[in-house]
């Protein structure tokens, strides 16, 4: 079975013959820059050049293709060709970031110092991101349509270009015949409908939501109207050799839901749903939703609105106990991650303890297919290489025991 089939085969439900794994499949599964240049040490891989920083927002590293065979990596992403902030992934050159690791950058990536060391970046003269000095990753400043509260009379949601499809044409030719692995792409509206839509400015942006119904159904139209555009001509472009498609929006924190599930089944859930419907009903997709926080309140109408998938599966969060998880949606949601709590364990534990959750983790999600194995969000810059090593080994070698162990019950 190869790595597309054994996706493909655990969203359909069907057997497999191991546990799948997404390690750098999305923008949500990946490893920090600095993490992953300790691992690339620890693995002994040399590949000539530094390390790749693709996503500056995050600071992510591009997984090379030793370290992601190394660890049974089965899915891959169609990225954007302006991952962040608008710049292009291109004319990669050097950059040092604040520990002292050294990467590549795209060579529109230009941050101003500021004089406490931040870096910056500005569009327009206006400020659009910062990190911290000695940070990891930059803090968003643009104003969203949500926090920005345009006219809606006059104002129209951004589209994709021709360039841009054309872009994604070539990529997922070249994705779906130079490798066998199962790809993902994140095709969500051109806001995310929620969370998203209020960067900038969230405090507004949920006054908004919470007393003008009528004006965000009215901007949930247009983008929705801009999304099925764009979804029709993405289809187009990539076909069947998508095989899941990403939408996110966090809808909780990590002690409850952001809104309630009335307010999310009036306003949010008839939205994505429009667009989820046109999926499912002209393509192959499954649609997998990233969505952080405590949300399992609103997981029967996440259901509802179209959704297949689930990730990061924030175990840590109230109420999202793997079992509970398990018993509640096993037959109608698969999880992509739960694996290891990048917060706590991954960052703080020991191989020992990570090794622990995972086996106890996976041992219920996994168990009678229905989990895609990652950890729960990116690998932070500070987690310890060994411990990186240690979640992706413990995972084969339980699936594989506990696999060994089935097939020899099967033949007694």
């Amino acid at each position: 079975m190869n790595s597309r089939e054994r996706i493909l085969n655990t969203l359909h439900r069907r057997p497999v013959d191991r546990l799948p794994v997404d390690c750098g499949g999305t923008r949500q599964s990946g490893i920090a820059a600095v993490a992953y240049h300790r691992l690339r040490e620890r693995l002994g891989v040399n590949t000539g050049r530094p390390v790749r920083v693709y996503d500056l927002f995050q600071m992510l590293a591009e997984i090379e293709q030793q370290v992601a065979e190394r660890f049974g990596a089965d899915c891959v992403a169609l990225q954007r060709p302006q991952v962040a902030f608008g710049i292009r992934n291109e004319a990669w050159k050097p950059c040092t970031l604040f520990d002292g690791t050294r990467v590549e950058v795209p060579g529109g990536f230009n941050p101003e110092t500021e004089a406490d060391g931040s870096w910056v970046l500005t569009r327009r003269g206006e400020v659009i991101a910062r990190m911290p000095h000695g940070g990891f990753y930059f803090d968003r400043y643009e104003k969203y349509p949500g926090a920005a509260h345009p006219d809606l009379s006059t104002w129209r949601p951004p589209t994709v270009d021709d360039a841009t499809m054309e872009y994604y044409h070539r990529e997922a030719e070249a994705l779906y015949t130079g490798t066998d692995k199962a790809i993902v792409a994140a095709f969500g509206p051109p806001y995310e409908l929620f969370n998203g839509i209020g960067q900038g400015g969230l405090e507004e942006w949920m006054m908004t939501f919470a007393s003008e119904p009528e004006y965000v159904q009215e901007l949930y139209g247009l983008l929705v109207d801009a999304w099925l555009d764009n979804l029709r001509r993405f289809h187009g472009a990539v076909g069947d050799r998508v095989q899941v498609v990403q939408i996110c929006d966090d809808f909780g924190t990590q002690a409850s839901q952001f809104l309630s599930e009335g307010m999310f089944r009036e306003l949010v859930l008839p939205a994505y749903k429009r667009g989820l419907d046109w999926i499912h009903a002209h393509t192959s997709w499954k649609v997998l939703l990233h969505s952080d926080g405590a949300i399992f309140g609103l997981l029967p109408a996440i259901v509802e609105m179209g959704v297949d998938i689930l990730n990061p599966v924030q175990t840590t969060a109230v109420g999202m106990d793997p079992q509970r998880l398990k018993d509640a949606f096993g037959d109608k949601l698969i999880f992509w991650g739960g694996a290891c709590d990048c917060q706590n364990t991954l960052t703080f534990g020991t191989p020992e303890q990570v090794a622990a959750e995972v086996r106890a983790h996976v041992g219920v999600l996994a168990r009678g297919g229905g989990q895609v194995f990652a950890s729960v969000h990116n690998i932070q810059a500070n987690v310890p290489a060994d411990n990186i090593v240690a979640m992706f080994d413990t995972a084969r070698e339980f699936d594989a025991m506990v696999r060994a162990t089935s097939a020899d019950a099967a033949r007694r």
